[in-house]
């Protein structure tokens, strides 16, 4: 049996880790720390190793990790799987921003395998990333090859390049949302929105 697409393979390049502690090593250098020091002998490595795993969604599609478990099915009501923990790097500091995602859709004919929606979530987030971008394309790839009724998404995160930096905002919170077919109808967007915020 051929192994899964989402499975974690082998992320870790050995000429990328070279090339990219190269260049960890010389910012090292520019901030005025000694990158020879004990702290620090080390972190060009694990850091070119953290970014290869934190940015290995360049190297998988999310649209065939969806195809390869859709199922014939009858049932035509809402689906939702909530609360998926989201792990990104925004795009503009490369700083993580993290919080929950909530993707529901309604089937017209075949379902897809729970699984490979939080998996979905993750192969976009493991990208460089703005939270608005990454909520449509979860959206756009559930209803390119599912091909359901309709799609909603909602994410929400906390970014650290504006809590760490910049405006300084430890309590702030973004919500993105995106909804197709099914869901611009406001008695199924109204369910949506109930069902996330239901214990």
């Amino acid at each position: 049996m051929p192994p899964k697409l989402y499975e974690r393979r082998d992320i870790y390049d050995e000429e990328t880790s070279e090339a990219l502690s190269e260049h960890i090593e010389a910012i090292l250098d520019i901030l005025g720390e000694d990158a020879d020091r004990e702290g620090l002998a080390d972190t060009p490595e694990r850091v070119a190793r953290a970014y290869q795993f934190l940015m290995h969604g360049y190297a998988l599609d999310p649209k065939d990790i969806l195809r390869q478990a859709l199922f014939e099915e009858a049932y035509d009501e809402m689906i939702l799987v909530k609360d998926i923990e989201v792990y990104s790097m925004c795009e503009h500091h490369m700083l993580p921003f993290y919080g929950k995602a909530h993707v529901a859709y309604i089937p017209d004919g075949q379902i897809v395998g729970l699984s490979k929606i939080p998996r979905t979530v993750e192969v976009f987030a493991r990208r460089l990333q703005v939270q608005e971008r990454l909520t449509l394309q979860i959206r756009n790839a559930i209803d390119e090859v599912v091909d359901p009724m309709g799609t909603a998404v909602v994410i929400e995160a906390k970014h650290l390049c504006m809590m760490m930096r910049g405006a300084e905002k430890q309590n702030s919170a973004t919500t993105t949302s995106s909804v197709s077919g099914e869901f611009n109808n406001h008695a199924t967007r109204d369910e949506f929105m109930r069902l996330i915020d239901a214990e």
